[in-house]
């Protein structure tokens, strides 16, 4: 065997080598790039997401705030009402104290008949 046809397969296994490194390394590259984009689209996305996140929360805040504020008014309303009402009553029982007593007597009376009713049907 002669030194060139030693040397033929060598040169041709050598040459295969550096084109699987190159491509090897053509591969890295493409590879960190394509990472590279990832990462700077998952940062631009979260730079986006962030704020509508701390919008939305401040929004979910203000509407919490609001049904709050809504409330103390109801109640207030109601608790001004009931006093209200417990005035007119009052006067009224003042004013006509023997009508007051005569229609919460009828009215006892009528709440008995209405309970006696619905007793003796739920038995029969």
């Amino acid at each position: 065997m002669d030194m060139k046809s030693v040397e033929q397969p060598n040169a041709l296994v050598d040459h295969a080598a550096e084109k699987a490194d190159a491509a090897i390394r053509s591969t890295q590259r493409a590879t960190n790039n394509a990472l590279d984009g990832l990462s700077a689209t998952v940062q631009d996305a979260r730079s986006h997401v962030s704020p509508m996140l701390n919008r939305a929360s401040e929004q979910a805040a203000a509407l919490a705030q609001r049904g709050i504020d809504a409330v103390r008014t109801s109640s207030q309303q109601v608790r001004e009402k009931a006093v209200q009402a417990t005035d007119v009553t009052a006067g009224y029982i003042r004013n006509d104290p023997i009508k007051a007593v005569l229609i919460a007597a009828a009215t006892g009376a009528a709440l008995m008949a209405l309970v006696g009713l619905l007793s003796r049907s739920r038995r029969d």
